[in-house]
């Protein structure tokens, strides 16, 4: 059978009228619609392309604004290349309050006096204008060598990289100052005393949304005491410290601290505050210069006081020594100097002596370190750990570099003599050495600011990019695992 469109019926048909002839059109078209549906959705197709086609001809800013969120995005990147950091809004019961506010500054019987003032930096030093000149003694503070909880808070919450947006973060700061929290109750018998704030602050953090995404493996936080607060052991017989690093939910968690465990890679040990924050990088070439150049009269210096209660004390033996070699060593015996609170006797002795001694302290670390190498004097270390296993982040990595090393136990037995040593090296070994320490300088003090220093990174800034560099490798392999 013939359809009704065929051309031979329809040369035996008169010519239709106008009406007809489009409804005929009409259902043709229908009629090919329904037998070629293949080639309609290609037209369609293309009809859809060219209205895409027109539209975005015809609008230019799509493309702009696109092109000026991806230029943001890579502002961004380049600014915070390890991403950004969520500072969490601890109750103040955990920072805070923790603080002596009535005591702003340096109490040689209240060691937590001083810390409050002036975002932890403490008051001006004003006892090291007989020391300095005028343009350099200003940027000096009587800062508490445990401060560096607050210095931290503070910086971090004035940083860049800082994001009020938790989702955007790729790290997390922990304002606990866990050092005050604990340090006040070191020296009272209640070892629950001593754990309760830690273990109030761990349970807050727990019910965080973000921290049960990482089980706290990309959150961090700064403790301003030596490590060993932090590790009470379970034996009833050491029942010194906190048992806080040891709890199961600090595992993962990294902290800045000023002396660290060795084998845990958890603790990052920083440079102890000194008194030294400069607010530009001119300070600190003018500083450099300043100690570069000193008169130093004297081969070394030791600064200290016995312990008493330590069994055959070594800074008892350095004093003694010192006492002796007059010629060659000053002395500043802290038992008849009030060093925690007056520190131009110290920097007098720094500042005009080539060498200073620097044995353990109340730990394997002293503050005096660093106070020693800001000074422009090269440090003497009579323990590796008392810097060559700590501080990798801040100090060069040859130690004979910038400093010497004489083993304690042959100076104990009278195989070697500090003298010999240090009278044997020459003028141009010395300047080179020193060169180093003066060189280290920006490296562990902390500015007044971020960004202070201009091209130079302080220890602040070492710290921060090192650990937000460190978690974005973690999680860049844990991804891939």
């Amino acid at each position: 059978m013939l359809h009704s469109y065929s051309s031979e019926i329809q040369t035996h048909k008169k010519p239709p009228k106008p009406l007809n002839f489009v409804n005929s059109s009409l259902n043709s078209f229908r009629s090919y619609v329904s037998l070629h549906p293949r080639f309609w959705i290609f037209i369609g197709f293309i009809s859809i392309q060219a209205l895409i086609i027109f539209v975005t001809r015809n609008s230019p800013l799509c493309f702009t604004d696109r092109s000026a969120a991806v230029s943001a995005h890579s502002a961004a990147v380049a600014e915070c290349p390890s991403g950004r950091v969520y500072v969490y809004d601890l109750p103040l019961e955990f920072n805070n309050d923790l603080l002596l506010h009535n005591c702003t500054d340096l109490d040689p019987w209240n060691w937590q006096c001083g810390i409050a003032s002036n975002g932890g930096l403490g008051g001006p030093a004003t006892e090291l204008r007989r020391v300095l000149p005028e343009n350099l003694s200003k940027s000096w503070y009587r800062t508490n060598q445990f401060a560096s909880e607050l210095i931290f808070h503070n910086r971090i919450l004035k940083h860049k990289c800082r994001t009020l947006e938790p989702e955007s973060a790729a790290a997390y700061y922990i304002p606990f100052y866990a050092g005050l929290a604990v340090g006040k109750n070191l020296w009272k018998n209640d070892t629950a005393e001593r754990d309760r704030p830690c273990e109030m602050m761990l349970r807050w953090v727990q019910s965080q949304k973000f921290w049960k995404k990482s089980n706290g493996s990309d959150h961090f936080m700064t403790i301003g005491r030596i490590t060993w607060d932090f590790r009470r052991l379970t034996d009833p017989g050491k029942i010194w410290g906190s048992s806080f690093l040891n709890m199961p939910e600090m595992r993962k968690v990294s902290r800045f601290i000023i002396e660290k465990a060795p084998g845990d890679s958890r603790d990052v040990s920083v440079p102890y505050p000194t008194g030294f924050h400069p607010k530009s990088e001119k300070i600190v070439t003018d500083w450099q210069n300043f100690v570069r150049d000193f008169n130093r009269s004297s081969l070394f210096t030791f600064i200290g006081a016995t312990r008493e209660w330590v069994s055959r004390d070594f800074r008892q033996l350095l004093l003694s020594y010192c006492y002796n070699e007059t010629s060659l060593c000053r002395v500043v015996d802290c038992a008849l100097t009030q060093c925690s609170t007056d520190s131009s006797a110290i920097f007098e002795s720094l500042l005009a002596s080539e060498f200073c001694l620097q044995p353990r302290g109340d730990s394997l670390t002293r503050r005096s370190v660093f106070d020693c190498m800001v000074a422009g004097s090269v440090p003497v270390f009579f323990w590796k750990r008392t810097a060559y296993e700590q501080y990798e982040w801040f100090f060069p990595g040859e130690p004979e570099s910038y400093s010497v090393y004489i083993d304690h136990e042959e100076v104990r037995n009278g195989t070697i003599s500090i003298k010999e040593i240090l009278t044997g090296y020459s003028k141009e070994e010395i300047r080179r050495k020193r060169e180093k320490v003066i060189e280290t300088i920006p490296r562990i003090i902390y500015g007044i600011r971020n960004g202070g220093l201009g091209s130079s990174k302080d220890a602040f800034d070492i710290a921060f990019d090192g650990i937000l560099e460190r978690i974005k490798v973690e999680k860049k392999w844990t991804n891939l695992l």
